[in-house]
């Protein structure tokens, strides 16, 4: 039996949409601290409030956009979301005070949030069913890349120019976004979610069950993932490694690129265990490295192993969330599953940033190690064995049938 075709005209289409927009709001992590404390005078604590306000304003709409692309279709919501967010990223040439660009980032967050929600659920219905999680780890593929050019991109541009050259930049990044999600071609499931037990606001209208065991697993790795994110830079300082810290995120791409063709494949092939168990081991191998790196070689070699690992996590868990609920909720399940990888983001930088300063940052990476692995025991307790013991009775109650 052929495969169905996996890169067609509107998963590149798709795949293209995510990555310019989120190469904007990667670019846009890296140069706001700069541009609040040097322009706008402010402080770290102005700083948080700005990369915070997004967070949760993403957080908050998260199970509304689950709802609404099930419910209204995933290409009005993506298109309506991809204009507000394309109409946020030019309105940062108007920033003028502090309290307008709060109020512009949780617009911005909004926006975001229903984007990427929505985009996930498009793209998830363009890979076949038989090819899951080959498809969506390509599709998280080009989430990792603007992972290390918008950062990158923002810090050239803002060194050798300035942060209006910036807005000018990914105001059209954020247009491409927009052209390249109106191009792709959606079909919309016929059947709507029906309202659970006749009740409005029924909290199955917003969470998917069917994804929450494994969305609490992604939570924690998110709630590790927060602390490389947040203080990197501060980390490499520490320990000397300043002139690769740039490199960090270069080298963890590089190892997501070179697995992702193998990892999705043995994901379809033989299971998701396969793939989530080294992975998780990986993960956690490589926190401990970077709590004990002293220098560039290790610090380096943390960023290859932590690529390999969270790197494949990410995608697979995405994938199990899918595959765990209905066709007609995946839009729940995709909502349901971001709403709990970006409370573990926005909580753990919070928390880590405590342990950090109340210990190390080596005793903080270390601590993250102890957490994926209880991710780990997460996923056995509330996924791997609930799904096995359903099995087995799926085929006791076949044999006694025959």
């Amino acid at each position: 039996m052929q495969k169905q075709p996996l890169w067609t005209r509107d998963f590149i289409k798709i795949c293209l949409s995510s990555l310019f927009l989120f190469i904007t709001y990667y670019a846009l992590v890296a140069t706001l601290p700069v541009y609040i404390m040097d322009t706008l005078r402010g402080g770290e604590q102005e700083v948080g409030l700005a990369l915070t306000a997004f967070i949760i304003a993403a957080v908050i709409v998260r199970p509304i956009a689950g709802k609404w692309v099930d419910e209204l279709g995933k290409k009005k919501v993506a298109i309506l979301a991809s204009a507000l967010f394309m109409v946020s990223t030019f309105t940062y040439f108007g920033v003028i005070s502090l309290f307008f660009l709060l109020a512009l980032r949780f617009v911005h967050g909004l926006s975001f949030g229903f984007a990427t929600t929505a985009m996930a659920a498009i793209a998830t219905d363009l890979v076949p069913e038989e090819r899951k999680g080959e498809g969506i780890g390509y599709y998280a593929l080009f989430m990792n890349l603007a992972m290390v050019i918008g950062p990158f991109v923002g810090l050239m541009i803002m060194n050798k120019y300035s942060f209006s050259v910036l807005c000018m930049l990914i105001s059209v990044f954020a247009i491409v976004s927009f052209a390249c999600e109106g191009l792709t071609k959606v079909q919309e499931a016929q059947a709507a979610v029906k309202r659970q037990h006749g009740k409005k606001f029924h909290w199955k209208n917003f969470i998917e069950p069917g994804a929450m065991p494994i969305s609490l697993a992604a939570c924690l790795m998110s709630f590790a993932y927060s602390g490389l994110l947040s203080f990197i830079p501060v980390y490499a300082k520490d320990i000397g490694a300043s002139e690769v810290s740039s490199y960090f995120f270069v080298i963890y791409a590089i190892m997501i690129v070179l697995s992702r063709p193998f990892t999705g494949k043995l994901f379809d092939r033989l299971g998701e265990h396969v793939v989530i168990y080294p992975s998780i081991i990986l993960y956690a191998i490589g926190l401990v490295l970077l709590s004990q790196a002293h220098g560039p070689a290790m610090f380096l070699m943390a960023s290859a192993v932590i690529g390999l690992g969270y790197g494949s996590v990410f995608p697979s868990f995405q994938a199990i969330a899918i595959k765990s609920s209905p066709t007609e909720r995946r839009g729940l399940a995709t909502g349901t599953y971001y709403l709990l990888f970006d409370l573990g983001m926005g909580v753990g930088s919070f928390v880590l940033g405590i342990v950090a300063s109340s210990m190390n940052f080596s005793s903080m990476y270390m601590i993250s190690s102890l957490i994926v692995a209880f991710a780990g025991v997460v996923y056995y307790s509330l996924y791997h064995r609930a799904t096995s013991k359903k099995l087995r009775k799926e085929s006791e109650r076949l044999l006694l049938s025959e």
